[in-house]
């Protein structure tokens, strides 16, 4: 039975009506990302009645994080943001079901946990992540919406909807360098927008009402208001397989506790920028930000391991594998994060 007086304004729209909210409760919507996009898409999609939402994200919430990812406070630093964003979407719509992933979305896991879904969102800050969603969404026959931020402007767009362009078409390879929101900066205010944005991309689908951005690339600056929406075709010569697909995603992962690597006696090496909290204090520390690493990998040691953290994992991780792919042969990142690692070794 649909819960009539919580949900009463939207089933007034004749585009919704109580058609449309079993629409709504009938859906399956995954969440790729528990940060500043997840954050604003989440409360909403949970707010319209969307029946079962996957919420997925292997990180910890950090202080840097609580000006623009509003689930969080204070005193969840350091604890799963899934585990703290499902307690509170649970608050806010006790009828919704939410199943939080403590996890990254990974080559290993992505065909199998994207085909449980209608409708994907890409809720990541990683160039790498975007490709993964995109290739496991094509293979799997499933649409996903995507925002990206860059300092003032948001990007939204919507991918593989009805066999239309897929994020390849546009990028079809991924630039060799893209900072992160922690290296460019970013207000809370405008991820918030580009949230909303893909958030009424989802209830459009799923209402199957309006113009969806299949094919287009909206553009919005918060700075000067100006709108843009950039058009595609979708690039018939772009084919993804799955022998493609293990290729470019099914790479090991080599992962170390910080206590096993200081027995290993080998470079620590951290990928944030220099300005970013905590500062970490080891006497076999090297600190290169991911966007200078190809050009520094000569003042890398080769004869010693090698043990990458950053932020979140998600740097570590792509300077992982660019070190493999230039030979480096004992890397590995380590499972703690700078947050988690200031406790151990201060």
């Amino acid at each position: 039975m649909i819960e009539n007086n919580r949900y009463s304004r939207q089933v007034n729209l004749p585009q919704v009506g109580m058609t449309g909210q079993e629409k709504l409760k009938n859906a399956r919507v995954l969440v790729i990302g528990a940060g500043g996009l997840g954050c604003a898409v989440l409360p909403y999609l949970v707010a319209s009645g969307i029946g079962h939402i996957g919420l997925m994200d292997g990180d910890v919430v950090s202080q840097s994080n609580l000006h623009r990812q509003v689930l969080y406070t204070d005193a969840d630093i350091l604890k799963p943001k899934v585990t703290i964003a499902e307690k509170r979407l649970k608050a806010l719509n006790p009828n919704v079901e939410i199943a939080a992933i403590n996890g990254y979305f990974t080559g290993k896991n992505a065909q199998e946990t994207v085909k449980s879904y209608d409708l994907i969102v890409d809720a990541t800050d990683a160039i790498a992540a975007r490709y993964l969603i995109n290739d496991a969404c094509v293979l799997c026959n499933k649409p996903f919406v995507h925002a990206s931020i860059y300092r003032f402007q948001a990007q939204v767009s919507v991918f593989n909807y009805n066999n239309g362009p897929t994020y390849r078409c546009l990028f079809p390879n991924p630039p060799k360098e893209a900072p992160s929101c922690a290296e460019a900066g970013v207000l809370g205010t405008s991820v918030a927008l580009a949230g909303m944005l893909q958030a009424n991309e989802v209830m459009k689908i799923i209402l199957g009402i309006g113009e969806v951005l299949s094919g287009q690339l909206l553009l919005k600056d918060g700075l000067s208001n100006k709108q843009e929406i950039f058009r595609f075709k979708k690039n018939e010569r772009i084919s993804i397989t799955q022998q493609r697909f293990e290729k470019e995603h099914l790479q090991e992962l080599r992962m170390i506790d910080f206590s096993s690597a200081k027995e290993k006696n080998g470079i620590f090496l951290d990928v944030r920028e220099k300005q970013e909290k905590p500062t970490i204090k080891l006497p076999n520390l090297v600190q290169i930000s991911v966007q200078n690493l190809r050009d520094a990998l000569g003042e890398l040691p080769r004869d010693q391991p090698i043990f990458i953290f950053c932020q979140s994992g998600k740097r570590s991780k792509s300077s992982y594998k660019l070190l493999k792919e230039s030979d480096f042969d004992e890397v590995y990142c380590l499972k703690e994060n700078a947050p988690e690692l200031e406790q151990l070794v201060s």
